[in-house]
């Protein structure tokens, strides 16, 4: 896939991942379920490269490390984002709503340094 153009928005990679998928015939596979089965898999083995680490050891992996994540968070993001395209589910949009409704829940003069859930502030 080296002659893809770099996606510069969400918008194109999602259009890359529709053509991706057809150009594989992968399309009949891609049910929600099955994409949110596969994300699930793909957050596993992210939180398998930190599992055991301490907070400082998970802050400065190892370089080879570094890359191992890098391409999970990839898988992540492209799961995610097939996912949403299936859905039809605008994840930007979604995203900024999100963080309206989270600074609601969170004010930043009760949350601020505050672990505790919006339901203890």
């Amino acid at each position: 896939m080296s002659d893809t153009p770099r996606p510069d928005s969400l918008d194109v990679l999602t259009q890359v991942l529709r053509d991706f998928a057809a150009e594989r015939d992968w399309d009949q596979f891609h049910s929600p379920k099955n994409l949110v089965m596969a994300l699930s898999v793909e957050v596993a083995e992210l939180m398998e490269h930190f599992q055991w680490l301490s907070v400082e050891e998970a802050a400065e992996l190892p370089l080879e490390k570094q890359e191992a994540v890098r391409d999970e968070l990839a898988d992540v993001l492209l799961y995610l984002t097939r996912l949403s395209d299936k859905l039809g589910v605008d994840l930007v949009a979604a995203s900024y709503d999100k963080i309206k409704k989270n600074a609601a829940k969170y004010p930043a003069d009760k949350a601020r340094g505050s672990m505790r859930k919006y339901t203890e502030l």
